[in-house]
């Protein structure tokens, strides 16, 4: 692969020991992914990366994703939200409706 253009962070709330605690992983963080990279597949969005990461202190927001190098974050995340601010990226624009 080479260097995205984008890459995504989507908040697993992993912690060091390695245990999945958190609003992010209850809200089901981890599907989301897996939804989130099937979409970009289906958009042809090659330039785009996405990670799960630890906790990212936004719990009340979450689940919770991260676009850089924009640095947009995006909270209360789910399935449409997804394809909304999967929109705004193909449209170079943040997505207001989600933004935290």
């Amino acid at each position: 692969m080479e260097k995205p253009n984008t890459h995504i962070f989507v908040c697993t709330s992993f912690r060091l020991s390695g245990a999945p605690q958190g609003i992010c992983h209850k809200k089901n963080a981890v599907p989301l992914t897996q939804y989130l990279m099937q979409e970009l597949s289906d958009r042809g969005m090659d330039d785009v990366m996405v990670s799960s990461c630890g906790c990212l202190k936004m719990c009340d927001h979450g689940p919770v994703m991260v676009v850089y190098p924009q640095a947009h974050w995006y909270g209360n995340v789910d399935e449409d939200a997804i394809d909304e601010i999967l929109d705004s990226i193909e449209k170079g624009e943040k997505n207001e409706t989600y933004s935290i």
